[in-house]
């Protein structure tokens, strides 16, 4: 196994909106993240065992991300994010009333893409334009 540092010329970042609660920052990056492996498969990795012969499955190859902003922060990466056409997953305030994905595709459904109440977005894609749909925003703490 090398020891050499393992580089990506890729980026998975998650963009959250600072007025969430703790419970919320956490159960909206765990849905966020979750679309990228279906539609991006090479983000994932190869299977985890454990010494005993224990499989685990597999998770990203490569770090999240986690930057927080204000709304106007989101607004201005969703509008960057689809100019640029990069894969990405959305999260609004209305999925919070909602109790399954039926209804969560439903309540994005029922609203105008300018109109989206984010507060979360999920983007993958070259570092330099994952950076530059982030702009903007800081590190999560």
């Amino acid at each position: 196994m090398s020891s050499e540092p393992i580089r990506f010329d890729t980026k998975i970042a998650v963009l959250l909106r600072e007025d969430l609660e703790p419970w919320q920052r956490l159960n909206v990056t765990a849905f966020l993240v979750s679309g990228l492996g279906t539609q991006v498969p090479e983000v994932v990795g190869e299977p985890y065992e454990d010494a005993d012969g224990v499989q685990y499955l597999p998770m990203f190859r490569q770090p999240v991300m986690i930057f927080e902003g204000t709304k106007e922060t989101l607004t201005a990466a969703h509008r960057r994010v689809l100019s640029r056409a990069l894969p990405r997953a959305v999260f609004t305030s209305d999925l919070f009333a909602t109790g399954n994905d039926r209804d969560n595709r439903a309540a994005v459904r029922a609203v105008g893409t300018g109109e989206l109440d984010l507060v979360g977005l999920a983007v993958y894609g070259p570092k330099n334009a994952v950076d530059k749909v982030v702009k903007g925003a800081r590190m999560h703490p």
